[in-house]
């Protein structure tokens, strides 16, 4: 389904966008992970996590919807998963099926595992290898490691010291999660800190879990196999990676003035935030509060005049999500961003560094890719362009941003993906004042 953006009036109101993707997948894991009941509030519900919400439940755990953004797991334990009869097809949920492999690597089970088409294109061997050092075994594979693939897992998992070639909490938390049902201590050392989710949320739930830091940037994360994790109560805080789309788009129309309760500003995810900043956005922090280890606030964005800066590779994790959309705010910004270190954006939902920079020429921005940088030089923006989005949602959120601003309107060819992470993404931006139309 094809959606454009068009120019029109400043953006106000106040907006909640929906609940965090990472914490929503963990909180439903854990869920399953731990006995009794763990209660979660304000899950989002989007496509990719109720497809999690799906793999737990054909894996023992007992998981019903109360009401909006309101579940209740009932777990089977750690060590106590069942085998599924059918396959766990994750659609489009990179983070869902990878932590899920950590998962059953650790149990004596054995998992097909599948997904869309966006998906089956994904490299899955990072995650992988890993698992297998714990005593996982690929029964069988697509080429490359890629899904559809068969899993059998380890009853008895061996604990291990891993450093992570690549930073990648997705790789972190899989081993973390296999760890659990290890008789013994499992470690993963980052060089690169990446966002710290699934160590807050397993010490939440009772995990025996220790942080140090490792050399200039890292850390050295152990955990105690064979916990009691128990049931827990999760409030899952609003999304900063979907927040970033109301947020950056008030920046960019002008007269805009904007309100966004309750965004989660774990000090991993803020890169945006503090590169917007610095490229002179007007983005207040009020009401800040705690939620289950987290801290959320609420934001209040003012369009502003933005100029370009050099983003360091090392803000890479804090933001790796959010590069799409910062570099539409680059478009619109005097002079020029150079964004360091994109090397991931290759292997997300879709080559996001490419789709993005086809996505900038249709639209006649001003851009160069030099190794692994991306490279926009701003100011007005044209638009008038048609953007492929492969099938990723954070590519059609961030060009329908564009389109808000440009000189003409911007069409994305497909948003039908949207879903998978914000399902109200059209008509919250709609309330703003935003035109969107099919």
């Amino acid at each position: 389904m094809p959606l454009s953006a068009t120019r029109g009036q400043p953006l106000t109101g106040r907006v909640r966008v929906p609940g965090d993707k990472s914490i929503s997948h963990r909180a439903l894991l854990l869920g399953l992970l731990a006995r009794g009941e763990t209660r979660i509030s304000g899950l989002l519900e989007g496509e990719d996590v109720l497809a999690t919400a799906a793999a737990c439940r054909a894996l023992g755990a007992e998981v019903t919807q109360d009401g909006p953004g309101a579940w209740r797991v009932f777990g089977v334990g750690v060590g106590a998963l069942a085998e599924p009869r059918e396959v766990l097809d994750f659609g489009n949920a990179g983070t869902g099926s990878r932590l899920m492999m950590g998962v059953v690597a650790g149990h004596g089970v054995t998992v097909t595992f599948d997904g869309d088409a966006s998906l089956r294109k994904r490299p899955m061997r990072r995650v992988l290898d890993p698992l297998l050092k714990m005593g996982a075994e690929i029964v069988s594979e697509s080429e490359g490691g890629r899904l559809p693939l068969v899993l059998r897992g380890n009853g008895d998992p061996l604990p291990i010291v891993y450093e992570t070639p690549v930073p990648s909490a997705q790789v972190k938390s899989a081993v973390l999660f296999a760890g659990l049902n290890a008789a013994g201590r499992t470690t993963v050392v980052e060089r690169e800190a990446t966002r710290d989710h699934t160590e807050r949320m397993l010490a939440h739930f009772g995990a025996r879990i220790f942080v140090e830091p490792e050399g200039e940037h890292g850390r050295r994360i152990t955990l105690e196999g064979r916990p009691n994790l128990k049931g827990r109560e999760v409030e899952v805080p609003a999304d900063p990676s979907s927040a970033a789309f109301p947020l950056v788009a008030a920046l960019l129309v002008p007269g805009s003035d904007i309100l966004i309760e309750g965004v989660m500003l774990n000090p991993s995810r803020t890169g945006l935030i503090k590169t917007l900043r610095e490229m002179g956005a007007s983005i207040e922090v009020a009401e800040t509060r705690g939620h289950g280890g987290e801290e959320v606030a609420d934001l209040r964005v003012r369009a502003s005049v933005l100029h370009g800066v050099d983003v360091p590779a090392e803000r890479a994790p804090s933001m790796i999500d959010e590069y799409p959309v910062l570099a539409v705010a680059a478009a619109f910004a005097k002079g020029e961003t150079r964004m360091r270190g994109l090397a991931e954006l290759r292997v997300k939902e879709s080559d996001r560094l490419a789709a993005v920079t086809a996505g900038l020429a249709a639209n006649g921005v001003d851009h160069r890719v030099e190794g692994d940088d991306l490279i926009v030089r701003g100011g007005r923006v044209r638009g008038g362009g048609t953007v492929e989005t492969h099938l990723d949602h954070r590519i059609a959120m961030s060009f329908l941003c564009m389109g808000l601003a440009s000189d003409e309107p911007v069409t994305v060819d497909d948003a039908t993906m949207i879903a998978t992470s914000f399902p109200d993404f059209v008509p919250l931006m709609t309330r703003l004042g935003a035109s969107l139309k099919a």
